[in-house]
């Protein structure tokens, strides 16, 4: 604001009218910096150029608007070298500060490890990481390390072979975890704390977990090991139902996890079991981001549920941040997951979120903006991040949807 001339007098009338102008301006200083609710798209790093480009340009939001518009990227830590998962990270919140655009990192050390044979190659003396030690890091379909698994299926879309799954509790794959996000982190951390004041709103937040579970993103065919140095397309196809735990239709794992964990040495793993498995290790993780200086409205979870109200919606809750969950099922209204609801009675958490969101069916404007305005609906639900942006950004209606949100026009 310019200076007054010395011989100006300020009457009561030019107080009053300064002060309104200050009063309007943290109040959209506010706005801006921390809307209600984000809405996002997931992407892959050759996607990010164009993706963050499109959202600073086609998803305004004047600084009244509860909704911002903004990116999720996924970064598997125990996948990819330090060099190169830190230059994705560095480089994707680079983009953030220079387009204006709201992110959530999203940390993944369950789903993809392949950068740590060390930790899960117990049985191959002539590949990297050889340690027959290395059967206590993986899953087992029995009790004892002569069940160890040494593959494992993955199907979001099309079935896959891919790693073991770890033995969430394994003290060597927790450590493992932690070193990880001793790095990772306070580079977040340093780089939110480095937003001037009006930025800040960029940090969406950190997600910790992907679908977190067991025997459902890596699940095992009976006598699968048989099946390694088979031709893959010998596999079997069927048989894995994911509405149907604790076995999901196929072989029943989570006996590693267990018996580390000590709930049990013998019996059937059970559903609670599998569950309370989960719990603990999002809470871990949660807990050492949380010491390091993630405070709990920045941090979420993120779990799944296939059977309605499933024992799972509830391993995404604990002390140290705030639930997430994917939507698929229930995308169309988040009233109708029962687990969902259920988890969210128990939780005093600030927020929750649709961490893993997609709306099947027609994809006229009308239908996803009234879809997206139930969510919002809720003050607590933080943000909604669409898997993914490749899937929608060829969509009219949804992506027309989504500018009128940002925009704040009416439905």
């Amino acid at each position: 604001m310019p200076r007054l001339a010395l011989a100006t007098k300020i009457t009561p009338t030019m107080k009053l009218a300064l002060l309104g102008a200050m009063l309007l301006g943290l109040t959209a200083g506010s706005a801006l910096a921390d809307p209600a609710h984000y809405i996002l798209f997931n992407a892959p790093p050759d996607q990010w150029a164009d993706l963050f480009a499109r959202v600073s340009t086609d998803f305004q939001s004047p600084p009244t608007s509860p909704v911002r518009a903004g990116v999720g990227a996924i970064f598997s830590y125990l996948h990819y070298s330090h060099e190169a998962l830190q230059a994705d990270l560095r480089r994707f919140m680079k983009l953030s500060a220079d387009n204006d655009v709201p992110i959530v990192l999203q940390l993944d050390g369950e789903n993809w490890w392949g950068g740590r044979p060390d930790l899960w190659n117990w049985w191959d003396p002539t590949k990297p990481g050889y340690d027959p030690a290395n059967a206590s890091n993986v899953e087992w379909d029995g009790w004892g390390p002569d069940h160890a698994l040494k593959i494992a299926w993955r199907n979001w879309g099309r079935q896959i072979r891919v790693d073991p799954p770890p033995n969430l509790m394994s003290p060597r794959y927790r450590e493992a975890c932690h070193q990880e996000l001793n790095i990772i982190v306070p580079i977040i951390l340093d780089w939110w704390k480095s937003l001037p004041a009006d930025k800040k709103y960029l940090f969406v937040g950190i997600k910790t977990g992907w679908e977190g579970s067991i025997g459902t993103s890596a699940f095992y065919y009976p006598h699968g090991n048989d099946l390694l140095d088979k031709p893959e397309s010998q596999d079997p196809t069927t048989g894995f139902v994911a509405e149907n735990p604790p076995s999901r239709g196929v072989a029943l794992i989570g006996y590693a996890a267990v018996s580390t964990a000590g709930l049990r040495k013998s019996g059937e793993v059970t559903e609670a079991d599998q569950a309370e498995i989960v719990r603990r290790h999002l809470e871990d993780l949660c807990r050492v981001q949380a010491k390091l200086g993630v405070p709990r409205e920045k941090l979420f979870t993120h779990t799944a549920g296939w059977k309605q109200g499933e024992l799972l919606y509830q391993s995404a809750l604990n002390r140290y941040s705030c639930p997430g969950w994917s939507f698929y099922t229930h995308a169309e209204d988040p009233a109708s997951d029962v687990g969902v609801q259920a988890a969210l009675k128990r939780t005093d958490a600030p927020y929750w979120a649709a961490v893993e969101w997609l709306l099947f069916g027609p994809i006229e404007r009308p239908r996803w903006r009234g879809v997206i305005d139930k969510y919002f609906a809720d003050p607590k639900c933080r943000y909604i991040c669409i898997y993914n942006w490749d899937a929608v950004r060829d969509w009219p209606g949804p992506m027309q949807a989504i500018r009128d949100l940002c925009a704040g026009t009416a439905p």
